[in-house]
């Protein structure tokens, strides 16, 4: 659509801006029917547990989609390809706007699902490739926080256009939004040519290192997703201020997490770890709106640091081009955000909230385990004398002679994920 520069650090900030303006556009849509459900459901003529599909399916779709986006793009410029997934999302937006039934409302959700997949494995892997080494946790950070920022801002504003003048409306200002952000897209990337894969990686260790976030995520959303009963003594008012507060203070995570895990990534994630099995696990002791308030900017922190955290310490220890394990990562995700959501709500139906908390905490722990697991296992592979296949101790970079890209950057995130 308009000449662009070839040069692996010409982007600059101006164009992780646009990567983070994506990666923004692309949650908000996402996490639209969150606060429109009922209307939807009323217009649609189909009941609220019916409706909730158009949360369910986007992710599901998603998950699926990644991988295939890295194998049947893999010689397309990259510039392209993340503006023209957001193309998709203009025009699934627009569809969502118009549907007159359940059906078809779904079909455009799934080609929300398409762009979610596709732009999240694309924006992960750009900001290295956008500014210079020094300046890559810092891009970093910043393309993730869109995702925070959806929450606390895009999702919150898409509720209130609802309120105002309809859902549909909520739907086409998303639309619109993904249309400004192709324009930033085309306008301020440069060609990114994709990076070939390595060769040799070890499935196993892949397989291994995703147990990690597999079992954070779904732990966090094992209790996330019912963590309003908790709050009720708050009243309607104070529950939507304290959400926001969780919402703020997983941006503020997020950026703390950037730093620290571009130098020590295993450290922080273990850190990171600790700290969100132990706020899940005392969140059934708040009491009272004072405790609620501590242990939700507590938990928010927490959460915040998860996806930079998982993300950049998978890379770390996983041999392999950088868009496959994002697109394997986005998958696992993804699929973690529902198996969470469905057991804890198997655990509140069948013994109560807390024992959802209690169920969430201990998932959360075991991604502890198995953190600990994959360290031990590559400084023993260390010790052995075979070939590093990732992180044996936080300061010292993995075998970048194993690596397909050259450039110096520190390790970047993958993805990002729901705060």
């Amino acid at each position: 659509m308009s000449p662009r520069r070839s040069s692996p650090h010409h982007g600059g900030f101006p164009a992780v801006l646009a990567a983070t303006a994506a990666t923004f556009t692309v949650v908000t849509a996402e996490m639209l029917p969150v606060g429109l459900l009922t209307p939807m459901a009323d217009e649609l003529g189909v009941g609220e547990g019916a409706a909730g599909l158009t949360m369910t399916l986007p992710g599901l779709t998603a998950a699926v989609a990644a991988p295939l986006m890295v194998r049947f793009t893999r010689g397309a410029d990259r510039g392209r390809v993340i503006w023209s997934l957001m193309l998709l999302q203009v025009a699934a937006n627009v569809m969502a706007a118009w549907a007159p039934n359940l059906p078809l409302m779904l079909v455009a959700r799934v080609g929300v699902g398409v762009s979610i997949g596709g732009v999240w494995v694309i924006a992960a892997t750009l900001a290295p490739r956008l500014v210079p080494p020094a300046s890559a946790p810092r891009a970093n950070a910043l393309v993730f926080s869109g995702v925070a920022a959806a929450s606390v801002l895009g999702v919150p504003m898409g509720t209130r256009l609802g309120d105002l003048v309809g859902w549909r409306w909520a739907f086409g200002a998303a639309a619109a939004m993904a249309l400004l952000v192709v324009l930033a897209l085309v306008l301020l990337l440069p060609k990114l040519p994709p990076v070939p894969a390595a060769s040799g990686g070890k499935a196993h260790g892949l397989v291994f290192a995703l147990a990690v976030p597999a079992l954070l995520v779904s732990g966090h959303f094992a209790a996330y997703t019912y963590v309003r009963p908790l709050l009720e003594d708050a009243g309607a008012h104070g529950i939507s201020a304290l959400l926001l507060a969780y919402g703020v203070a997983g941006v503020i995570g997020n950026f703390v997490a950037g730093v620290r895990v571009a130098k020590a990534p295993t450290r922080a994630l273990a850190v990171i770890i600790v700290a969100l099995a132990a706020v899940i696990a005392i969140a059934p002791l708040a009491g009272g709106t004072a405790a609620s308030a501590l242990m939700l900017l507590a938990w928010g922190v927490s959460y915040g640091g998860v996806s930079v955290g998982t993300q950049t310490w998978t890379l770390r220890v996983v041999p392999g081009s950088r868009e496959t394990v994002a697109a394997a990562y986005t998958s696992v995700f993804n699929l973690a955000i529902a198996s969470g959501a469905l057991v804890g709500g198997l655990a509140t139906d069948h013994a109560g909230v807390p024992t959802a908390m209690w169920l969430g905490a201990g998932l959360a722990a075991l991604a502890g385990v198995a953190l600990a697991t994959r360290t031990l296992m590559a400084r023993r592979s260390n010790v052995d004398g075979g070939a590093a296949d990732g992180l044996a101790a936080d300061g010292v970079r993995p075998g970048t002679a194993t690596r397909p890209e050259a450039s110096p950057a520190p390790a970047e995130p993958l993805h990002s994920a729901h705060p």
